[in-house]
């Protein structure tokens, strides 16, 4: 059964030409976050950095990188590190529910962030200089796309998008009364 006042229509969700232009001018600036996050991604994952590659080795051990990170002796580079790395994943995790409904889901989003991730992963690995594939980073971006969804992307899709019907609820729900 659903609570008192359930049924009402969210906000965004609503027919009226206001509801649709707020719609649309949220699902814009979440477009536009995108492609600036994309940029932002590129940016700080794809720049070669010549000085670095005698430093930079393939990482495909998950927690070898991470307890590098643990063993630095400056904290601030630690939390540089580990921190950055899960603010570069939380993105995803909020704007995917937004901009593809069918992305909304822990898993769903857990799954696409971690796709996208090793996909940059790979390329940096393969072809910019002075980087290298690290399946910990791969771990790290999607633990942070998984902490922005949970905080903030869930409730976001949800305002902007009606709640999915899965083939179950014909079993599970009650149809309403008349």
């Amino acid at each position: 059964m659903e609570p008192e006042g359930a049924s009402e229509t969210a906000l965004l969700q609503r027919k009226s030409f206001g509801a649709r232009a707020a719609r649309l001018l949220v699902l814009l600036a979440a477009f536009v976050c995108m492609v600036g996050f994309a940029a932002a991604l590129a940016k700080a994952t794809l720049v070669p950095q010549p000085g670095s590659v005698d430093l930079v080795h393939t990482n495909l051990h998950p927690g070898q990188s991470l307890r590098a990170y643990l063993d630095q002796p400056a904290f601030r580079d630690t939390v540089k590190q580990i921190g950055g790395n899960v603010l570069l994943g939380a993105p995803f995790g909020v704007l995917l529910p937004m901009l593809l409904p069918k992305a909304r889901g822990a898993v769903r989003v857990v799954v696409v962030t971690a796709l996208v991730m090793v996909a940059v992963e790979t390329v940096q690995g393969l072809i910019v200089e002075g980087r290298a594939f690290d399946i910990d980073d791969v771990i790290l971006n999607t633990t942070g796309a998984l902490l922005g969804y949970v905080v903030i992307g869930r409730w976001l899709g949800r305002a902007l998008h009606p709640r999915r019907r899965h083939w179950w609820h014909r079993w599970t729900q009650r149809p309403p009364a008349a």
